[in-house]
């Protein structure tokens, strides 16, 4: 599974890099807001840090206006995805972009039907939301697996990036369904590493050591 981060904080990315956590970024507008800064400086330097995919959203509704941005996205650098919400503009900017050789990421995905029209329109990515589903009561991660089923049926390429991820439990239930990448928040990322059990075993390990007397160095 590919583990992108989602968040416009270069720190954090950075900081995840560094430790070969990272596949891919993905941002949206409420993120470059919460950054406060420029929209494509921000998407610039995110893409020196991170080689892979790095989802970078449009803002326009219509088609000629999705196109207009996406291919300014594009400019930016050669490893920017350029992001479109889950419309029939989307869908036919999708469509363009991808026969010009862009990498598209069809987000706000909340059906399998959606999912479906997204990957016959070439997505490169569907990103369909778990959180925003399991908040109204319903099961984000049943979605993740009706998607998988109807993609294996037909062989689609469309990779299934699961967002909105609130827990650890979502990725590892992302993986086991057999999604092919996961987006999270950095502290949910960071998270996965934790373990009451390792912190003991570590507490332990170092208090036996001490009592040794000794030093590594």
């Amino acid at each position: 599974m590919k583990f992108f981060v989602d968040t416009a904080d270069v720190a954090e990315i950075r900081d995840l890099a560094d430790a070969g956590l990272l596949d891919g970024v993905t941002t949206n507008p409420s993120l470059i807001a919460k950054s406060g800064r420029a929209f494509k400086e921000v998407i610039a330097e995110i893409c020196k840090i991170v080689e892979g995919p790095v989802s970078a959203e449009v803002t326009a509704l219509d088609f000629a206006g999705m196109i207009r941005e996406g291919n300014d996205l594009r400019k930016i650098a050669k490893n920017v995805t350029v992001k479109v919400p889950l419309t029939i503009d989307g869908l036919k900017a999708c469509k363009a972009l991808r026969a010009e050789g862009a990498m598209v990421n069809v987000t706000l995905c909340f059906s399998a039907n959606q999912a479906l029209l997204a990957a016959k329109a070439g997505a490169s990515f569907i990103s369909p939301f778990v959180g925003r589903l399991d908040d109204i009561h319903l099961e984000g991660m049943e979605l993740i697996s009706e998607i998988r089923q109807i993609y294996d049926n037909y062989g689609f390429d469309t990779e299934i990036l699961v967002a909105s991820v609130r827990t650890a439990n979502h990725i590892k239930q992302a993986a086991l369904i057999g999604a092919d990448v996961v987006t999270a928040p950095p502290a949910v990322l960071k998270g996965l590493a934790k373990h009451p059990l390792t912190d003991k075993g570590i507490e332990s390990f170092l208090a036996d050591w001490k009592k040794t007397g000794q030093s590594i160095l």
